[in-house]
């Protein structure tokens, strides 16, 4: 199917509305070598792919001849421009099978390591290599990215090879209930960047942000933001935020090719030199997926501004959240509605270096965060999606729990070690 309007566009986005709610997270890690702390290049992570199809039965993914990542059912593991290694989970009721997910993965994942004498990280920022000393992959798509990304923003690289986050993945039951859902991220994403801060050392030492990925992801092209998000969004508003989003490039039989700089517009109206196709379903999804923003929306909602974290800390952000957006969403909705976009926005550029002191609506996000947990907690209790002994999901909210006692986040215990 060819797509020529922006209806087809809000119809795309009208059939992501759903009855069951459901959750999917994805989550990243940097691998380096053991011997000499070095980040792993294609040849270290095609060892760790194969290894892991060969004892737990995962289907191969390649690009031509080129292994590029693994697949069962729902789930995926895929590999991002410097090697760090990507699971996108299968979709869930609950965070209990999220994490029981998650646990699997990095249980396995980690006795492959062992065996291959690699480690994982999991912080936000790589804290060890330079730049210029990371590896790439073949991935076509991740060349064009390279010489295409940095002409908007300085620092598109050091994204796309020295950062790694966690991605929640919400679903929206109504274009209404998208509008509220969106609006409540939007303006929580500040909340999310101050607390779940996991990225304070670069290159050895304290980088001057303790979310430095966040800061990073802030002067990335195709990223931020954006003002419009922070007010009343709806399927057609998103419609013409996408259209009049420039491509990043196009995929036309299995070859990725530059757009120079064309809008998905320019795609839809024939306007595109070096190809004489329409774009068609493929297309757009592509284009969706590669808005950079700290939200974004596909058929569902995705939330991306938590930096990654260790085992400790990765149930607690899809946690808090759904508590929030699934379980409590009215509340939660009451209390942004008090808020100055212009302060979240501002919020927004100071929490990757101000962490918890970081000031909306005259409180620190420290404070807004005692009321948030409770709103959370409340929202999941209230779920009542209980695990075999019975507990509910809020029993993943204990790391929020230790912030609020500590007053610290891990950005903040890193640089007292």
């Amino acid at each position: 199917m060819e797509i020529t309007s922006k209806n087809q566009i809000i119809d795309y986005f009208f059939s992501g509305c759903k009855a069951d709610l459901l959750i999917g997270v994805e989550n990243e890690k940097f691998l380096f070598r053991e011997k000499d702390q070095q980040r792993v290049n294609y040849s270290d992570i095609k060892k760790v792919l194969n290894l892991y199809s060969e004892k737990y039965k995962w289907e191969k993914i390649f690009e031509n001849e080129n292994l590029i990542g693994l697949k069962l059912g729902g789930k995926s593991i895929t590999l991002e421009p410097g090697n760090q290694i990507e699971l996108s989970g299968d979709k869930y009721k609950n965070i209990h099978g999220i994490c029981s997910e998650s646990y699997d993965f990095h249980s396995k994942l980690n006795e492959i390591c062992k065996e291959l004498k690699l480690k994982t990280i999991a912080v936000g920022h790589d804290p060890y290599s330079q730049l210029s000393d990371v590896p790439n992959n073949p991935k076509q798509r991740y060349e064009i990215m390279t010489r295409e990304m940095p002409k908007n923003g300085k620092q598109s690289l050091n994204m796309m090879y020295q950062t790694s986050g966690t991605q929640i993945n919400i679903d929206y039951s109504s274009e209404e209930d998208f509008k509220k859902k969106f609006k409540a991220i939007s303006f929580l994403i500040p909340i999310t960047i101050g607390v779940f801060a996991n990225s304070a050392i670069s290159e050895n030492k304290p980088s001057g942000y303790l979310s430095l990925r966040s800061k990073v992801w802030q002067e990335t092209a195709r990223g931020g933001l954006p003002e419009i998000f922070l007010e009343d969004m709806d399927f057609e508003k998103y419609a013409d935020f996408a259209i009049n989003f420039p491509l990043l490039f196009l995929k036309k039989n299995n070859l990725y090719t530059s757009a120079n700089g064309k809008k998905f517009k320019d795609f839809m109206e024939g306007k595109i030199e070096n190809t004489k196709s329409l774009p068609n379903l493929d297309d757009l999804e592509l284009h969706l997926s590669t808005i950079f923003t700290e939200n974004r929306l596909k058929k569902y909602i995705e939330i991306r501004s938590l930096d990654a974290c260790e085992w400790d800390c990765h149930c607690a952000g899809p946690a808090f959240l759904i508590g929030l957006i699934y379980g409590n969403l009215e509340s939660t909705i009451s209390i942004i509605n008090k808020w100055k976009k212009e302060d979240v926005l501002n919020a927004y550029i100071e929490a990757p270096k101000k962490g918890l002191n970081t000031i909306i609506n005259n409180k620190k996000i420290l404070d807004w965060l005692r009321i948030f947990y409770d709103i959370s907690k409340n929202g999941l209790e209230k779920r009542k999606e209980l695990n075999k002994t019975k507990r509910d999901e809020s029993i993943f909210l204990n790391n929020i729990k230790q912030i609020l006692d500590d007053k610290k986040t891990k950005a903040d215990k890193s640089l007292e070690n």
